[in-house]
């Protein structure tokens, strides 16, 4: 149940504000006091965020790609470095997408198939993965043949070798730079394009490594979390029958179905921690200047005070309030439009395609990672039963 904002111990020894309630995780988002580096505190000091990468093994060069990206910058950085990437990626250029996104969840249910093992294929190996990095890669303009070392690498961002994950960053770096340079001489209509010629209301431009630090934004954050929500839906549909039934009878409820999905399984449950840049007054309790906020998003989008029967999974659910799985405020997920497609188009395409999909396992047994910040599945076995 979510609550007033509470002091609580994190795994570090440190000492945190956990904010639960959907008012206030909205206020904490929304506000500008609110900062994401430490650096932008009164006083300055350092990055704590490009410190403890460097702490873990990421190589002090390479360190700056991971913590120079959008989630860790303040404005006015932020707010250039956002609208920049907004140009490049428009609902326009999202919207011509959807075709290519079809085509790729065609061309995965086709092979899922030959992937079964006793009866059972999984989800999240062999169709939820490997989608949202292919729709990625065709966004940025990588060439097909390139695509299967771009999942790799993806993978390998996801580490805690530290050596693997240098390896991977400077791989992209590199491959980034590469494509970016093919680009300048011979424009297409792709998201590198977009990128390189993207220009701010005093003509500046993203530089090369600002390229690099935004896909590999796009490659972390899009890939992962995109990956991690086609399985949990996958799941909650098959858990629950009756809602199952409902999107079958009336396919035009899938947008709906996706926010509902979104509010109760979305993968992200807290996202970047804010820190007061000086004392904050959130839901009546003052926190001071300098404290770690954690907004608690996941709990916010089960709020009784907004959603009614708030852990029940309605997919024609109809309310005010909107579900917080892509934040809120100028941290907003700049690429919610294209996640939003995507899922809505692998869930249609799979259980049109394969009408008796069931689960494999009971469903207490599902593997799911204990992860404070992530929702995910490990596996997500199923029958496919016959094609439709």
């Amino acid at each position: 149940m979510p609550t007033a904002p509470v002091r609580e111990r994190m795994w570090d020894g440190t000492s945190a504000w956990s904010v639960t309630r959907h008012d206030d995780v909205t206020a904490v988002l929304g506000d500008p006091r609110m900062v994401v580096n430490t650096a932008s505190l009164p006083g300055g000091g350092p990055d704590a965020h490009a410190e403890l990468l460097v702490k873990v093994g990421v190589a002090p060069d390479l360190a700056p790609h991971l913590s120079g990206t959008l989630t860790h910058l303040d404005p006015p950085d932020h707010t250039r470095l956002r609208r920049l990437v907004g140009q490049a990626l428009s609902t326009e250029r999202v919207a011509a997408l959807r075709p290519r996104v079809r085509a790729l969840v065609d061309d995965l249910l086709d092979a899922l198939p030959e992937h079964a093992e006793d009866g059972a294929v999984d989800v999240v190996e062999h169709f939820a993965s490997p989608l949202p990095i292919g729709v990625l890669c065709a966004l940025l303009g990588v060439p097909q043949e390139g695509w299967s070392r771009w999942r790799g690498w993806s993978r390998a961002c996801a580490s805690t070798s530290p050596r693997t994950l240098n390896a991977a960053i400077g791989d992209i770096s590199r491959a980034v730079r590469e494509l970016a340079a093919a680009r300048r001489k011979e424009p297409t209509d792709d998201l590198v394009t977009g990128l390189t010629q993207a220009r701010d209301e005093r003509g500046g431009r993203l530089d090369d490594t600002d390229l690099v630090t935004m896909v590999l934004a796009l490659v972390i954050g899009g890939h992962e979390t995109t990956a991690h929500l086609v399985s949990n839906g996958v799941a909650a549909l098959l858990t629950h029958p009756e809602q199952l039934d409902k999107l079958r009878t009336d396919p035009d409820l899938m947008p709906g179905a996706v926010r509902e999905l979104l509010r109760l399984y979305g993968p992200a449950a807290t996202p970047q921690p804010r820190y007061a840049s000086q004392d904050v007054t959130v839901g009546g309790v003052e926190i001071p200047a300098g404290a770690c906020v954690h907004a608690r998003i996941a709990v916010a989008n089960r709020d009784p005070a907004h959603f009614p029967r708030p852990d029940a999974l309605d997919i024609a659910r109809t309310s005010r309030s909107s579900h917080l799985a892509y934040a809120t405020g100028p941290h907003a997920c700049l690429g919610k439009a294209l996640a939003d497609q995507v899922v809505e188009v692998a869930l249609r395409a799979l259980f049109e395609r394969f009408p008796a999909l069931a689960l494999a396992v009971p469903p207490a047994q599902l593997a799911w990672k204990t992860n404070p910040v992530m929702l995910q599945l490990v596996r997500l076995p199923v029958a496919l039963g016959q094609p439709g």
